[in-house]
């Protein structure tokens, strides 16, 4: 079971490349996203949410933790860094036990609640000026067979 996932969003840390007992690299980076809502048509705040930097609008930012594999984790490794906005495709993981995708949840430094959700990149691209000049990676590959992602990696 997967979702297919398209995102569009800043990278929050430097990537983390490590590499499988066989030697197959991997890389793992967290990726924001941000959703804005109209306080002309949502006066309201939104729970959660924050006001924007104009006072205009509400926003959320939601983290997104991606993986990538093989060779597109070493073009991951070699050209992305903190800031960069990235296009990422690919596949939801953290499968629970009742076969609902859930997110990692776990608690800030300010005590309060956070979660991200999981994902298995297979396409990544540069996008804004920060990626500019850059070489777009290749498609990404699947994970090792036989490898289920349970939050950690193989080693």
């Amino acid at each position: 079971m997967f979702q297919r996932v398209t995102l569009i969003g800043h990278v929050g840390q430097d990537p983390q490349m490590r590499y499988t007992p066989d030697g197959t690299p991997v890389v793992s980076f967290s990726l924001a996203t941000k959703t804005t809502v109209s306080k002309a048509r949502n006066p309201e705040c939104p729970t959660g949410w924050k006001e924007s930097f104009n006072g205009k609008a509400w926003e959320v930012t939601t983290w997104w933790r991606v993986t990538c594999w093989r060779q597109l984790a070493e073009t991951v490794n070699q050209f992305v860094n903190k800031g960069m906005q990235l296009f990422v495709e690919g596949e939801m993981a953290g499968v629970a036990e009742n076969g609902s995708l859930n997110p990692r949840v776990w608690t800030g430094k300010d005590g309060s609640a956070r979660a991200s959700f999981e994902i298995t990149a297979r396409t990544l691209k540069f996008v804004g000026s920060r990626g500019e000049g850059a070489p777009a990676p290749a498609l990404g590959e699947a994970p090792p067979e036989g490898y289920e992602d349970e939050g950690e990696l193989p080693f």
